[in-house]
């Protein structure tokens, strides 16, 4: 039973994914460079809760939880983990139980992300950052997702989101970078391609990460776009959502995807690409992390 429906939902997912998924090309009056092209691969319309790729990431986990008969997904995160909300809506569309192991003792309030993980029917436990250990001691019946679907199964899904694009058509992909495992599968699916990772962290050791994913010599890293540190924002990256919502009618969030923009905006400014270029952004989704942001600092 479980089987049949898992793969039943995973498979309207992925059509939905070809329903949804779009690209869409940014006026070059918008960066002032008439000789390059500037696509994004808008992967955050494929759902509200589980969207750009954390859909992709955790489709063959869930797949192979299914095969190995478990009934339960066990993963790991922070309080407003996109990763942790995406896991608790997609597990339960396959009839799975969730289990989230949050960092940090439990608040008096719940962020609003760990309010709609459990609304999904997700357990939460929470563990100290001191004692914190990625999948500890599972159960038979738990199947481990790393945090944020780093492995070789979440790279190999991110990878299948080029799928809804012709990735020969560009010179270069970017994207932004948590763990390493999407930029991975990019690097995977599009072998021929410059793929660049705009790293939203200081992780100095991400490099190495990625490598032990995805050996592959086509992968940049840019380390210079933190823009504060993970979950951290400057006014300068604020104004720049609020310019590049007004020009584009495209939203960011201030975690991973507005970096991601500002950064490719900055690398038009310096000359970094040269004539001629294709870029591919990917829009990898993950909106709901600005809802953690004062009320009316974003126009969208």
């Amino acid at each position: 039973m479980h089987s049949k429906r898992s793969f039943d939902a995973l498979a309207w997912l992925d059509t939905m994914a070809s329903e949804k998924i779009r690209i869409e090309t940014i006026l070059n009056s918008f960066y002032d460079r008439t000789d390059i092209n500037w696509d994004i691969l808008r992967t955050d319309l494929l759902h509200p809760v589980c969207s750009g790729n954390k859909f992709f990431k955790l489709k063959y986990y869930l797949l192979d939880a299914v095969q190995k008969n478990h009934t339960t997904i066990l993963t790991s995160g922070g309080a407003w983990s996109n990763h942790i909300v995406a896991t608790a809506f997609a597990a339960r569309s396959c009839q799975l139980r969730a289990k989230g192991i949050i960092r940090g003792e439990k608040p008096l309030k719940l962020s609003q992300t760990l309010q709609e993980a459990q609304s999904l029917g997700m357990e939460l436990e929470y563990v100290s950052r001191v004692h914190f250990k990625d999948g500890e001691n599972p159960s038979p019946e738990e199947y481990i997702i790393p945090a944020g679907g780093y492995g070789q199964l979440g790279a190999r899904g991110a990878g299948d989101m080029l799928n809804h694009v012709e990735a020969a058509n560009y010179t270069h992909i970017l994207c932004a970078v948590g763990t390493g495992t999407m930029l991975a599968g990019l690097a995977q699916a599009a072998p021929n391609c410059r793929v660049i990772g705009i790293p939203v962290l200081r992780y100095e050791a991400i490099g190495e990460e990625i490598r032990q994913l995805a050996p592959q010599t086509n992968i940049t890293l840019l380390h210079e776009f933190y823009e504060g540190g993970y979950a951290k924002k400057t006014p300068q990256l604020v104004k720049f959502m609020n310019d590049f919502y007004v020009s584009t009618g495209i939203p960011t969030d201030f975690v991973y995807t507005g970096k991601l923009m500002f950064a490719i905006l900055q690398l038009i400014h310096k000359q970094y690409f040269p004539p001629g270029s294709r870029i591919l952004a990917i829009h990898s989704g993950g909106l709901q992390g600005n809802k953690s942001l004062k009320k009316g600092l974003l126009v969208f």
